[in-house]
């Protein structure tokens, strides 16, 4: 980061960067713990992970307090402003990530009780690349790396045909044996859910580019590149 005649304005800066790795860090152990709840049937973290969640609701508030009073105050231009306003969305996407991991916390008690069904065991690896699309962005957020970002858009088709496979599964599985219907609607709610998270990454990763390099890249152009 270049150092500013105000020194105020890199304290401020340097907060927004510091709240949003503090976020992106609750909303992956959201993740992961949601999953591990639900894998172990433990109603206990995933009545933790939905009550952790307002805590993501705070620093996003206080992410908005800081950009707007750095954006009235300082007047930031150029790089600055880019930086300054990745902030400001970043923190919104982040906090739907986080509501999108206490989702699936609360589908923890809806299948408690159901025989388990085989596609469950997709649901881990699933979440292990989305949650992995979480930690890299932020990576690429704390470092300015444009390069990481365009990886974690590719990335987002994998997690893509992860879901469609899944959701194959669990609809053949409902067919076949209507007694799954329930607990097979529950993992598919569980599997979209990690889809958008994969979703919302991918959008942090638009963003973390466009602020490092001043360019947008969609994830059609991540795709034309790799080619």
């Amino acid at each position: 980061m270049v150092d500013h005649t105000v020194k105020a304005f890199d304290s401020e800066i340097s907060q927004l960067r510091g709240l949003i790795a503090e976020m992106g860090g609750l909303a992956e152990v959201a993740i992961r713990d949601a999953i591990d709840a639900l894998t172990r049937h433990d109603e206990d973290l995933a009545r933790q992970v939905v009550a952790n969640d307002a805590r993501l609701d705070a620093l996003e508030a206080e992410v908005d307090r800081l950009a707007v009073r750095t954006i009235a105050l300082r007047a930031p231009m150029a790089d600055d402003l880019r930086d300054v306003i990745a902030a400001l969305k970043i923190s919104g996407v982040i906090e739907r990530i986080g509501d999108y991991a206490k989702n699936i916390a609360k589908r923890v008690d809806e299948l408690e009780g159901r025989p388990k069904i085989e596609p469950i065991t997709l649901i881990p690896a699933m979440a292990e690349i989305a949650q992995g699309m979480v930690r890299d962005i932020l990576n690429a957020y704390g470092s300015r790396d444009a390069m990481l970002a365009v990886e974690v858009i590719r990335r987002d088709e994998k997690l893509d045909q992860f879901y469609n496979t899944l959701f194959r599964s669990l609809l053949t599985h409902m067919m076949e044996n209507p007694s799954t219907i329930t607990s097979a609607a529950q993992l598919l709610f569980i599997a979209r859910n990690l889809e958008r998270i994969g979703d919302h990454a991918t959008n942090v990763a638009e963003m973390v580019y466009y602020a490092a390099t001043g360019e947008y890249c969609s994830e059609r152009d991540a795709k034309d590149e790799r080619k």
